[in-house]
């Protein structure tokens, strides 16, 4: 046999004729772009090779291919510009027009010692010294006895350097009837005790303090617990608290001390302020509350100028005559600028001044108009709303919020929260009427608000 002879027998590596070869290279551009025309997804390309017999058509779509790349590349080039530039859209109005002055609300943070409940109050702070021993030992409960003590004291000798302003001012105050003592009427519930509550598996360090809620048959309990001590303390009280509110009149609840007693000194653009420039009102927690042009119609009140000189200018009295510890326990003043004919809800938007010390706050006023329509449902003044107001002044948030939470408790519990006001012919809630009130308002508030 003889050899085969060089490149011949179709050995390993060699590419058989009419085989595609693992790398192949285009003869020319040519080529090259035919292919690429004709599989790219780029609309348009397959015509600049299917219509070479037709200049006049390849021509057309070889300018308009040209023509979409040039502005894509215009563009891109405008998005870049723009991205790099950090543009800020802001529309910014002078208005040199007259504004009306805002309405102001000012509390002094000493609510009221009502004489038909002092009886009573008396026994929840003993109560609350008694809770104070079992948790923490006497020594807190005795800081707490010197301090009531100390107040007492303090309020026994104002009370006497008052006597002749109180006789002279007897004219002027408020007529209210006469109530007996509830002390024969009325008892604080025992069985809403403090308790401390060991988290399982967390040792001794790691517990928390409260009280418990049950509803009307001894079920469905709800534990108000706090990591810290003393804000269940605070819970605790204020509970117990509103039930002797709710044995009070409306006419009682909601009568205010005298204006000379909260405010010192009042000037609004230099001029001295007038008696109907105020509007007062008592809050069960902040104490005596005086809300000046609340109805923002007087032209008195119309800001001309701006800057310190032509604002509302106050001097307050910053003093707790009948301090509740456990109830307030902030010194100063609660204050809160809003509109007009709106009821301030201080809880929410207000904010405190301490005393000793000379406060300035500056006004800047933002309006809002809402567009409604697909960007959502808006009201003006809450006439398309189904919630009926429960306050006596315009359309707010809060105003609907509370209106619809009181008329809730309403329909659960039989009686009112003693914080909002009531419709005719309802009455506020206590646990000698609706044992189980408290129940159902912690329970809403728990996982409405956590």
């Amino acid at each position: 046999m003889e050899p085969e002879p060089p490149g011949e027998g179709g050995g390993e590596g060699e590419a058989e004729p009419g085989e595609e070869g693992l790398i192949e290279f285009y003869g020319s551009f040519k080529e090259m772009f035919e292919f690429f025309c004709k599989n790219t997804t780029i609309h348009g390309t397959v015509r600049l090779v299917c219509s070479g017999r037709n200049r006049a058509k390849t021509a057309f779509w070889t300018l308009l291919l040209l023509a979409s790349l040039a502005m894509l590349y215009w563009q891109f080039a405008l998005m870049f510009s723009q991205f790099w530039a950090y543009p800020v859209v802001l529309t910014m109005s002078v208005d040199s027009e007259p504004k009306m002055f805002p309405a102001v609300t000012v509390c002094n943070l000493d609510p009221y010692r009502f004489e038909p409940i002092s009886e009573q109050l008396e026994q929840l702070e003993h109560m609350a010294e008694e809770s104070l021993t079992f948790l923490y030992g006497p020594t807190a409960s005795a800081r707490l006895s010197h301090r009531r003590d100390r107040d007492k004291d303090r309020d026994r000798n104002k009370e006497r350097d008052n006597d002749k302003d109180r006789d002279r001012d007897k004219d002027k105050a408020i007529p209210v009837q006469p109530q007996a003592n509830l002390s024969s009427n009325f008892r604080l519930s025992q069985n809403f005790s403090l308790v401390r509550m060991w988290e399982p598996g967390a040792g001794r360090k790691h517990s928390r303090v409260g009280f418990r809620l049950c509803n009307s048959t001894g079920g469905d309990c709800f534990y108000s617990s706090h990591a810290s001590g003393t804000a269940a303390l605070q819970e605790w009280f204020r509970f117990h608290f509103i039930n002797l509110l709710a044995q009070l009149p409306p006419a009682l609840a909601r009568h205010p001390r005298r204006f000379q007693d909260l405010v010192y000194s009042c000037q609004y653009d230099g001029e001295p302020c007038r008696p109907s420039d105020y509007v007062p009102f008592h809050h069960p927690v902040f104490g005596s509350c005086y809300t000046f042009n609340s109805k923002g119609t007087d032209p008195f009140w119309r800001a001309t100028k701006p800057g310190i000189p032509y604002g509302l200018s106050l001097i307050l009295r910053a003093e707790q005559q009948e301090h509740i510890p456990l109830l307030s326990t902030v010194a100063g003043v609660k204050v809160m600028i809003h509109s007009h004919n709106q009821t301030p809800f201080l809880e929410h938007e207000g904010f405190h001044i301490r005393p000793g010390i000379a406060t300035t706050i500056g006004i800047r006023q933002d309006q809002v108009n809402r567009l409604g329509g697909n960007y959502g449902k808006c009201t003006t003044d809450g006439a398309d709303v189904a919630v009926e107001l429960l306050y006596n002044s315009s359309y707010t948030l809060q105003a609907c919020l509370h209106s619809c939470f009181q008329r809730a408790m309403l329909r659960h519990c039989g009686c009112g929260y003693v914080y909002y006001p009531l419709p005719a012919g309802a009455r506020y809630c206590d646990y000698r009427r609706q044992p189980a009130w408290g129940n159902w308002y912690w329970y809403y508030c728990y996982y409405c608000y956590h």
